[in-house]
């Protein structure tokens, strides 16, 4: 594979980031499975198809979208809108990313709240979730060729897979991974640093956290606040998202009940895009399209934040004998991830024959005709469909 192409000059910018821009919001718009199956949509258009970035430029920005909080796919689109076009990039892709699951997640609450009930579209993740796991594994195999670099990145990548049955924090296992090849490689390093000063240098990974108002009355200021502190300690699926808004929004103001917030979930789950679009949903229901606003910008004010900052000291830590292999036990760590969403996934996926039978013609669209991602959803989507009618 050649080196990705780079884009000089304030005009030529300023038309890749519309170029951005349009893919993100095509991405957005197809991109259904979870953040898993996201990542793997978009390594498909940006490092198979357009060359954007390289692989191992995909890998550290994958790597560091799981070690900070907030929405991990999201954040990859914001990583690799900033490389290809500045920060003018950065905001197009994480608002075309997100922009068709929050537009439609709008719309339903909208008629929820009228109606009280939620679409049946059961027969669209029938089809879709069969595709999408051959497209998650020619992902896995693509970064896996660049993070395996040698048996120790193996075994933490095998053993990181291994506990996710065991319902470890994927953040710890992210940490831990990571420590665990920068300790080994840097064994000489680590042991003279301990000899000399008595104490072990733990790289600082950390987010801020932030108070939301304290008062159970409802103000489409404490509505922000709630939603900007869950977008600053957000990690992990979305059944992490649904605790912290359960204790917030359900236990501690009792704004919301318990079975609106199961409904917002459940919806989000089934839309394109990040699940955290389960936030305009929310807002709505609390205070309309001004709620929803504030919601969308609260649980995303710290993604654009902290890749914005970010984005530059990923190149740096590549250069860094000590970082880049900190980049490496955490890029190790999340391949084991992704191969245990892919577990999960094809479980739940291939419920039947039908259903494996979508998946093995995905994977011969995939393999032999190089069919792209977004065909390939919406070719799982038709299906889907079609298993209503037979």
């Amino acid at each position: 594979m050649s080196a990705p192409v780079p884009v000089v000059g304030a005009s030529s910018r300023v038309r890749e980031a519309w170029a951005v821009a349009r893919l993100f919001l095509r991405i957005g718009t197809t991109a259904f499975g979870g953040p898993a199956a996201s990542i793997a949509l978009i390594r498909d258009e940006v490092v198979v198809r357009r060359r954007w970035v390289s692989e191992q430029q995909f890998l550290d920005m994958v790597g560091a979208a799981n070690l900070t909080p907030g929405p991990t796919a999201s954040k990859v689109a914001m990583y690799v809108g900033q490389a290809r076009a500045g920060l003018l990039g950065l905001v197009l892709a994480g608002l075309g990313f997100m922009a068709p699951a929050v537009l439609v997640m709008t719309i339903l609450a909208w008629a929820y709240a009228r109606y009280q009930t939620t679409p049946t579209v059961g027969w669209l993740l029938y089809g879709i979730k069969p595709v999408i796991v051959p497209l998650i594994a020619l992902a896995l195999w693509g970064l896996g060729r660049k993070a395996i670099h040698n048996r120790l990145t193996a075994a933490v990548s095998a053993g990181v897979f291994a506990l996710t049955f065991a319902d470890f924090s994927p953040l710890s296992l992210l940490i831990g991974g990571g420590l665990l090849v920068w300790g080994v490689q840097n064994a000489a390093q680590v042991s003279d640093w301990v000899r000399r000063r008595g104490m072990l240098p733990v790289p600082l990974i950390g987010a801020g956290l932030l108070a939301a108002s304290t008062s159970t009355g409802f103000s489409p200021a404490a509505l922000f606040l709630v939603f900007l502190k869950t977008g600053a300690i957000l990690y992990g699926s979305g059944y992490v998202l649904f605790a912290f808004l359960h204790d917030d929004l359900v236990k501690r103001y009792a704004w919301l009940s318990e079975q609106q917030l199961v409904d917002a979930i459940a919806l989000g789950q089934m839309m394109p895009g990040p699940l955290s679009s389960s936030a305009a949903f929310i807002g709505y229901l609390l205070h309309g399209v001004p709620g929803t606003f504030l919601a969308i910008v609260g649980i995303y004010l710290p993604a654009f934040t902290i890749v914005a900052l970010s984005a530059s000291a990923i190149v740096r830590l590549r250069q860094s004998r000590w970082a880049s292999s900190l980049l490496d036990g955490v890029n190790a760590a999340a391949l084991g991830l992704i191969g245990g969403v892919l577990w999960d996934l094809g479980r739940v996926a291939f419920s039947d024959a039908y259903a494996v039978l979508l998946g093995g013609l995905a994977a011969v669209l995939l393999w032999r005709f190089k069919i792209s991602a977004a065909a390939l959803v919406i070719f799982g989507a038709a299906m889907g469909l079609l298993s209503t009618l037979l």
